[in-house]
C-alpha cells in the first residue's frame, strides 16, 4: 500500500494535512491553512513537486546559528581527510 495524505483540524481550528507512510507513520505535517480547499491545494502542490524535488542542505540551524561549528568539534579547516582505498 502506498502512503496517503490525511486532512485534519488542529487544536487552533486550522486545517492541516499530514503525509502518512505505508506503515501509517507520520512522515510530514503541513503548515496551517484556513480551509479544506487550501489544504487540498497544498497536497496537490506537494504531489506535483515531490517526485522531482532536489535535496538541499540548509546551512542554518533551528537556534539561529550557522551550524558550521559546534563546541568541541574541529572546524572544517582543522579536519583531516582520510583516503580509504576502494576494494
Amino acid at each position: 500500500m502506498a502512503g496517503q495524505f490525511e486532512i485534519f483540524t488542529d487544536a487552533e481550528d486550522y486545517v492541516r494535512f499530514r503525509l502518512l507512510g505505508a506503515d501509517g507513520k507520520v512522515l510530514a505535517i503541513s503548515k496551517a491553512f484556513d480551509d479544506k480547499q487550501s489544504a487540498a491545494d497544498g497536497i496537490m502542490a506537494v504531489r506535483e513537486c515531490a517526485g522531482t524535488g532536489l535535496i538541499k542542505e540548509a546551512h542554518t540551524n533551528a537556534w539561529g546559528g550557522t551550524g558550521r561549528t559546534r563546541a568541541g568539534l574541529p572546524t572544517p579547516a582543522q579536519r583531516r581527510h582520510r583516503h580509504i582505498p576502494a576494494v
